[in-house]
Order: C-alpha cells, then structure tokens, then sequence
C-alpha cells in the first residue's frame, strides 16, 4: 500500500491473514492492492480507511459501478472491505461494522468449466506418449489431479515419499493450513513411483523444479499442460488444473457422489462453495426422470 492512506491497522490485518489463516503470498497482495484503492479514495473524503465512514463505503461501491468495473472485481473488493472491518470490530478497534448493510454486487451465473471423461483419458494418454521425463512428470500430475481434485499450489508441494506406500487416501495442507483425506488411485500412486525413482533421493519435492531445491513453478507446469493438450487434440484453452479439479468433481458427482462428500474432498470451507456444481446434479435429475418417468415420451 502507497504512504498515502497508510494505515497500520491494514498492516495488521495482513499480518492476521498470514498468521492465522495462512494466506498465500498472492492473496495477500490482492488484498493490499483492494484496501489501497479504497485508501485513496477514503482520504480524498478526508477519512482513514480503518475510520471510514458507511456513507463512504456506500460511495466507493457505487463509484467502482460507474467505473464500469465488472462485478466480479467489485465484489472481490467488497470482500476485501468486509473482512478488514470485521477484523476491526473483533479487535475492538471499532465500535460498528459499516459494511453491514452494502449490497454485494450482482454476480451472472458462471459455470465451471470442465472436460468430458473421453477428454481426460485422451489427456492421459498423450501424457503416456510424451517423450522423456517430461511425459513421466505429466502423466502423474494428470493422475494424481483427476484421482485427488487438488489445487495445483498442493499438487506441486507434494513431499518425494508423499504417495509411497500402501495407504488408499493422502493427508493434504490446504488453504488456510487447513488438512483433509483425499483418495488414492493405484495408477496415480504407480505414476508417482515411477517419477519419484527417476529422482535425486536427496530431493525433497515430488515434482522438482529446474533447480531441485525448489518444486517445479506453476508457469512450467501449466506449460507441459498447454502441450499435452495439443499432443491430445484438445485446445489448450480449455486445460488447467483448475478445469481438471472442476471435472473430477464434476465427474463424481455425475456418479451418484453427494454435495457433502464433495465438500470435504475439495477443501471447501462452505458447502455453497461446492454447489457450483448442482449443474451436473440437475443434469442426472433430469435424465432420471427421462428413463424412469411414467409420463417421460420414449426416444
């Protein structure tokens, strides 16, 4: 955040963010860069931002509507504003939370992108294909995201002994330090074999970066992807990790998985969080009715 606005209650509730919640690195940048837009804009009212009023916030809001930012970004600040002041409240630095009565701004229905089961298997196997280490590195990210529905951040800082063994599920540190069960496939966990012994034993991490001392980066590992997707006949556009952990929960749910299971499997701290995929259960509801239905007109 700029000198100008400065505030060290904002300094503070960084501070908390990293410490208890174990915010990551971009999100507390994103944070800081919300909390200094509304700085500025506070101090040009004569207010500090932990003193502003809710007339200001009010003001804020609708100004970033006239901006023409998208609602997305708004609500991000919203929310930015929302747990600076409750964080300013519980510390008794203020009497009052004023972002209790803003409206959130309206959100158009987005829903996740995913790829079809032949998809994933096309995926797969391009991934046997691939020439070198490379393709031994992809072949296991690929299985272990499909079988897990791991963020990519708890992917690559898999420990090198993370899948060996016998055991069916693998402890995973999500957000927040948060820890949760995910299940184990056997050709994940032979994947990971294969990758782990073509490895320094002295290395520490499952996917090494270029230099071993530090795990592969996101760039390389969503560029290896961008590859296989080409390699499989699939536009790269539509694969991330982010897309492969949206069709492992898309798939189970088509499946007969419940939204509760779902919930604990991704990490979700709020179910409404995991109802983003009620899409896929609207889906089956509708094909039941059509097979099982007395009235439902035969094809």
């Amino acid at each position: 955040m700029s000198d100008q606005g400065r505030d060290r209650h904002v300094e503070a509730f960084l501070e908390m963010l990293a410490a208890e919640r174990g915010a990551a690195r971009n999100t507390l940048l994103a944070y800081d860069r919300d909390l200094n837009d509304f700085a500025g804009f506070a101090v040009r009212r004569g207010e500090a931002v932990s003193g502003a009023s809710a007339e200001s916030l009010r003001a804020y809001m609708a100004g970033l509507g006239a901006q023409g930012l998208k609602p997305r970004t708004a609500a991000r600040r919203l929310s930015a504003l929302r747990q600076f002041h409750r964080f300013l409240l519980r510390e008794g630095i203020r009497a009052d939370d004023p972002t209790g009565l803003l409206d959130s701004p309206k959100l158009p229905a987005v829903l996740p992108k995913y790829l079809s089961e032949h998809e994933v298997d096309s995926l797969l196997a391009a991934a046997v294909r691939f020439p070198g280490r490379q393709g031994v590195v992809a072949r296991t990210a690929l299985e272990i995201l499909y079988a897990t529905g791991m963020r990519v951040t708890e992917l690559l800082s898999l420990p090198r002994t993370a899948l060996a063994g016998d055991a069916a599920l693998l402890m995973v540190k999500g957000k927040g330090g948060k820890e949760r069960m995910v299940p184990l496939s056997d050709a994940a966990k032979d994947a990971a074999s294969a990758l782990a012994a073509m490895s320094d034993k002295r290395v520490r991490w499952l996917f090494p970066g270029r230099a071993p001392v530090r795990p592969l980066t996101r760039q390389a590992f969503f560029l290896l992807l961008k590859q296989v997707a080409l390699a499989a006949g699939i536009d790269p556009a539509r694969v991330s990790p982010h897309v492969l952990r949206h069709s492992f929960a898309s798939h189970l749910l088509a499946h007969g998985a419940d939204l509760r299971s779902l919930q604990m499997l991704l990490g979700h701290a709020d179910i409404a969080t995991t109802q983003i995929y009620t899409h896929v259960l609207a889906e089956r509801l509708r094909k039941l009715v059509e097979a099982h239905h007395p009235l439902a007109v035969a094809g």
